[in-house]
This record gives structure tokens, sequence and C-alpha cells, in this order.
């Protein structure tokens, strides 16, 4: 599969709220394999949505301490329990920020085959399908930060 270019947090389909999945055909499975190439390309990538390469449909793709898979029109159950940890996103390669999220998440979705599909994440894997969910909102994690840091985050970026 291709190798896609990532988005710049700049472009505007990342502010676009991503359309559901309703064929799960081979243009899904060509895209989940589109987005697995992408995201493995480059060290130290754990997800990517589909809005990062251009495409506004709601799915995502994870791979972090041998846990790995995609998601078709995730719905995410959040914890409680909140936890502070520094997050990035490739669309803003580089530039890290200390930001409050779920610990634990339960996500619950389709496969590519259409099949229900749950996954259940802590830590880090959690974190990474919190951020991802959001970009298929329109959300950048920067959307979440106080003003004042928010803006300090953006005066960064070229």
């Amino acid at each position: 599969m291709a190798v896609q270019p990532i988005r710049p947090f700049t472009d505007p389909v990342l502010r676009t709220v991503s359309e559901p999945v309703t064929t799960f055909d081979r243009a899904l499975r060509a895209l989940v394999k589109s987005l697995q190439a992408t995201m493995r390309a480059g060290r130290g990538r754990a997800g990517l949505a589909a809005p990062q390469i251009g495409v506004p449909l709601r799915v995502v793709v994870y791979e972090l301490d041998g846990k790995s898979g995609h998601l078709v029109n995730p719905r995410l159950e959040l914890s409680e329990r909140k936890i502070v940890a520094d997050e990035a996103c490739l669309s803003a390669p580089g530039r890290w920020w200390p930001l409050e999220r779920s610990y634990m998440v339960t996500a619950r979705g389709r496969d590519m085959f259409g099949k229900p599909a749950t996954v259940r994440a802590l830590g880090v894997l959690a974190r990474v399908l919190q951020h991802e969910a959001d970009h298929l909102d329109g959300t950048l994690f920067v959307d979440h930060l106080p003003e004042e840091e928010r803006e300090r985050f953006l005066a960064s970026i070229p």
C-alpha cells in the first residue's frame, strides 16, 4: 500500500468532522492498509486517523507495544481517572505538550469487514485512541489546552 503524506496542523481537512463509513468494501480495506503503511513509515508513530491523510472518513489505526489494529466508526467510553502526559501529533511533528486524558478507554466500532470490534486500552494506548478519535471530530489536541498554552503551542508551528 502507498504511504501517504500527512497533512499539517494548518490543513483545513483536520478541522472537518469526518463522515461515518457506511460501505465496507475494497476501497475501505485499501484505506485501512494505506493508513497502516503511512503510520509505520516513520519512527515513534502510534496512531493515525484518516483525516490526517486527507480522507474525511471515521477510520483510525493504531500500533503500540505489540497491540495493533484499526477501528471504523469508533465510539469511546472514557474512564473517570485522568492522567497528564506529553502528547504529540504527526500533523505537528517534533512538538510535545502535556495534556490531561482519561487513563482507560473502551473503544467500540467495526473492523474493515464490518464486524464488531472492541479495544480496551490503558495508558499510552488509551491516549492514542482518544487523540485519533478527536481527529475524526475535527478536534486537534491543542483544543483541549487552556487558551494561553494553546496560543504558545500554535505560535511554535512554522
